[in-house]
């Protein structure tokens, strides 16, 4: 068969369902990015982002995914044979800190069950321990996409400070942002790395970094070698909306979109919105006799639900059933993970309805693939938004 009727249901955690105004916006021949026009688009889209973030400082942004914010925001503040710091958290923190051996740096693991939310008393106590400072960066996932596990970002940055170590703060938001509580200069965050295909509902391609004032002192002093992600080079160009190399010029039309939308939305509301959506979720896995990846109610994500299958199931033979008969598409497990969880994403330009169709998609799949589950998982999420209607 070559044609299928109706929408395919993208429910991964990223990347999300593009709205048709982003869409329309992008959907426009491309200007000339010396030009005016793009001038007041860039200072545009730059205040936007500061929004966004809560970030008083500067956004970086870069033609690239969220692994390019990885590598500028180490290259950008550290020097060759620096020490960083990570958890054993998930596969996206495994990977950054994979990046950061890359470079020439050392990374100390902080062993953790992937399963519950990191305990910054344990980031304390290492950083407690380096008593001549070496460790130079903490590296953290904001929302760890491979789990969904949120961590407790403004407790991991009062764990350093009670160690009273000078470490830069810098934190993967790639899932989180706009989907989740995340306050960059209010939380004490060095720098704050995301991605265009989550929460801001664009296609892929874009990253971005926003900075504090210490994290651009280190950036004058680090060592590591850098051109395309150099700041300063970025910094010049920024000042008048510009870009030092040629930008992404369509996503660009497609951000200035999705920083409006977002404005006519609200910031509490589009938070409220993510909540909602991910209580249903996991009322839903919770009825049907499933387990939540995550143990620890503090650690649940409203960008996403990773959920762990019985014994001897398959969630990938589970997810390709979903995706040949209803057309829906459902996140994987990654690293040690894979087979063993699938990931329903409910982030982004996303709504109830959304959702039930997705639970509908999840709960007929099981069935089909002989998963042992209790039938009613729809229900339950119908019932909590039934019940405690746009405070749920």
């Amino acid at each position: 068969m070559t044609f299928r009727s109706g929408r395919h249901f993208l429910q991964l955690p990223g990347p999300t369902n593009v709205p048709d105004r982003i869409l329309r916006a992008m959907d426009r021949p491309p200007i000339d990015h010396r030009g005016p026009e793009f001038g007041e688009l860039g200072k545009r889209i730059l205040l936007g982002l500061k929004e966004v973030f809560r970030a008083s400082e500067h956004v970086f942004v870069y033609p690239a995914s969220g692994s390019g914010a990885w590598e500028a925001a180490l290259v950008n503040t550290l020097s060759p044979g620096d020490r960083v710091v990570r958890y054993d958290n998930g596969h996206f923190c495994a990977t950054w800190g994979a990046v950061a051996c890359s470079l020439g740096l050392t990374v100390d693991v902080l062993p953790w069950d992937w399963r519950r939310p990191v305990d910054p008393a344990v980031l304390e106590e290492h950083l407690g321990g380096d008593k001549d400072h070496q460790i130079k960066a903490v590296l953290v996932t904001h929302n760890e996409t491979s789990t969904g596990v949120m961590g407790d970002i403004p407790g991991l940055r009062a764990a350093i400070d009670r160690a009273g170590h000078p470490a830069l703060f810098l934190v993967d938001a790639v899932s989180s942002l706009c989907a989740m509580e995340l306050l960059h200069d209010d939380w004490g965050i060095d720098v704050t790395i995301s991605g265009s295909q989550k929460g801001l509902m664009l296609p892929p391609g874009l990253s971005f970094a926003a900075v504090s004032p210490k994290a651009l002192d280190a950036h004058r002093t680090a060592g590591l070698p850098r051109s395309y992600f150099d700041w300063s080079a970025m910094l010049r160009a920024n000042e008048s909306g510009y870009f030092p190399y040629t930008p992404a010029t369509n996503l660009l039309f497609g951000l200035a979109e999705s920083l409006t939308m977002l404005g006519e939305e609200g910031r509490e509301n589009t938070l409220k919105r993510h909540a909602r959506l991910a209580k249903a979720t996991r009322a839903a896995v919770a009825a049907w006799g499933l387990e939540n990846f995550c143990l620890e109610e503090s650690g649940f994500s409203s960008a996403q639900t990773t959920v762990k299958m019985p014994d001897g199931t398959d969630a990938d033979g589970l997810r390709n059933i979903i995706l040949e008969r209803f057309d829906m598409s459902l996140g994987s497990g990654l690293g040690k993970l894979k087979g063993e969880v699938f990931r329903i994403g409910h982030l982004g330009d996303i709504n109830e309805l959304m959702v039930a169709g997705t639970l509908c998609g999840v709960e007929m799949g099981l069935e089909l693939a002989g998963v042992p589950h209790s039938p009613g998982g729809v229900q339950a999420a119908l019932a909590v938004w039934s019940t405690e209607g746009e405070d749920a």
